[in-house]
């Protein structure tokens, strides 16, 4: 009984979180394909970044952290389409936000090579959230075991495309995968900024990412 009442009371609190962010919201798509085109996505050759000959309309791939200019990102609801690769350690890709520049900013990942991994003891570190250069992967996850990681539920194919959603409503971080009720992680943000550049985040290789949307909320 416990348990349960401590269940409905994260989902009210879900609920209510998503009431607050929807309500007095401005939604904008961003056609990714188009902003480079246009120039409005910041990026050098290091980052590879190209039109993706896909299937997924405005579709891009890169890799680094690449901004988008004109994005002034506090808080709100992002949705994206992202597809990273099924090579293990080497495939990381999310969002970057509230940031100053590439060595500071917050951080909401994923790591696909784990999602359906063998050894499910790594199912646990599908989706992350690090704030840089104070709070990375390897610090959070030895100091803060389990809380700024977590499975992905319902947890895609490995190279699919898959839907995020990412609700940020002060310092509260919440992510569902491919239109769940169920978040597959809820964090409290570590960072004191409230607002900053917006972009795209990929390490290792190149990803992909597409359709995304954002609510703004004043």
């Amino acid at each position: 009984m416990k348990r349960q009442t401590q269940l409905l009371l994260t989902l009210l609190f879900v609920l209510t979180s998503i009431s607050a962010l929807t309500a007095d919201a401005q939604v904008q798509k961003y056609n990714l394909q188009q902003l480079l085109k246009d120039d409005r996505i910041v990026t050098v050759p290091s980052h590879q970044t190209k039109i993706l000959e896909d299937n997924k309309k405005g579709a891009i791939t890169t890799k680094g952290i690449v901004w988008i200019k004109g994005i002034d990102f506090k808080q709100g609801t992002i949705d994206i389409d992202l597809r990273g690769k099924n090579i293990f350690l080497q495939s990381f890709l999310g969002i970057a936000f509230h940031g100053t520049d590439t060595t500071t900013c917050d951080i909401l990942y994923f790591r696909p090579f784990n999602f359906k991994h063998a050894d499910t003891s790594r199912h646990k570190w599908s989706v992350a959230y690090m704030h840089i250069p104070d709070n990375d992967f390897s610090r959070l996850r030895k100091e803060h075991p389990g809380v700024y990681e977590n499975k992905v539920t319902p947890a895609p194919e490995m190279d699919d495309w898959f839907h995020a959603t990412i609700a940020i409503n002060g310092k509260q971080l919440t992510v569902y995968v491919n239109h769940s009720a169920t978040p597959s992680l809820t964090v409290t943000m570590l960072s004191d900024r409230q607002d900053g550049l917006f972009g795209l985040y990929s390490d290792a290789l190149t990803n992909d990412f597409a359709n995304l949307e954002i609510k703004y909320i004043k």
